[in-house]
């Protein structure tokens, strides 16, 4: 079994790792023979959403594993239907539901959706239910920094985690400056950049991962964390679900840590959350 990923302090208290699992686009049935396996290997962080469809399967697959609730961390988040105080606290009961829990650790609005125009009253929901102890944490999936303005501004309270599109090709490096400013955790998602292929094959992370002795997914993974990021990769094969977890043991010299960054392709390269949501 690999080492457990280390956790880091979010600003409501919660202790959340800085690696797991995503799960897009696993079914129940994926998700909850995955799961249970990851958990086995060490895995104590789960990621989901409304919008996967795979919620019952990751429940299935966290009381499979064995493991105790409280050694497990699984966020889940949801979709603009939901955008609205009492719907937020809707979206958070069906979520339960369907994963069979009694408690969500981290509770996420998966798309701001500004043209459909209410996600202040989103974050005024999840606020409530982190004062309700319905969820230990709460938080924003491809937020903008204008968008973080406007919820903060209009509740007072700080999210937690801001879960955005982040790989050597997209670093996000206006973003993560705010996050950093403002004690947001900053968490990957996409952290290979898609189906990875053009970062697994650049000549600068095969470069490093020889250098290293890793894979070039287990160069980039490490990236994430040596700048200080959380990050949930997806797989649904066992051999690689062990070496995404098996990253703890180095860490990347600055220099190379730069080179990785200097593959950015700017801002454009990733989802325009004004555009695009669901």
């Amino acid at each position: 079994m690999a080492p457990e990923a280390p956790t880091v302090e979010l600003a409501h208290g919660a202790a959340m790792p800085r690696l797991g699992l995503g799960t897009w686009p696993m079914d129940d049935a994926e998700a909850e023979r995955v799961i249970a396996e990851a958990i086995g290997l060490g895995y104590r962080l789960v990621d989901t959403a409304e919008n996967y469809r795979n919620e019952r399967g990751v429940g299935l697959g966290l009381k499979a594993s064995g493991a105790a609730r409280e050694d497990l961390f699984v966020t889940t988040k949801f979709n603009r239907e939901w955008h609205g105080v009492d719907l937020a606290a809707e979206a958070c009961q069906r979520s339960l539901d369907r994963l069979g829990l009694d408690y969500i650790d981290l509770l996420l609005i998966h798309w701001p959706n500004p043209q459909h125009g209410h996600y202040e009253e989103a974050f005024q929901g999840l606020v409530r239910l982190l004062e309700a102890g319905r969820v230990k944490a709460i938080g924003t999936s491809n937020f903008k920094p204008a968008h973080l303005d406007r919820i903060i501004e209009a509740t007072g309270v700080i999210p937690d985690v801001n879960q955005i599109q982040l790989s050597p090709l997209t670093t996000r490096l206006d973003a993560r400056a705010y996050h950093k400013e403002r004690g947001i955790v900053t968490q990957s998602w996409s952290p290979i950049g898609g189906s990875g292929g053009e970062v697994r094959e650049d000549p600068v992370v095969v470069g490093l991962a020889e250098k290293y002795g890793k894979t070039p997914v287990q160069v980039v993974l490490r990236w994430h964390l040596d700048l200080g990021l959380a990050v949930v990769p997806k797989s649904s094969n066992l051999k690689r679900l062990e070496q995404n977890l098996d990253v703890f043991d180095f860490s990347l010299d600055p220099d190379d840590v730069m080179a990785l960054s200097a593959l950015d392709q700017g801002e454009a390269s990733a989802a325009d959350s004004d555009a695009f949501g669901h």
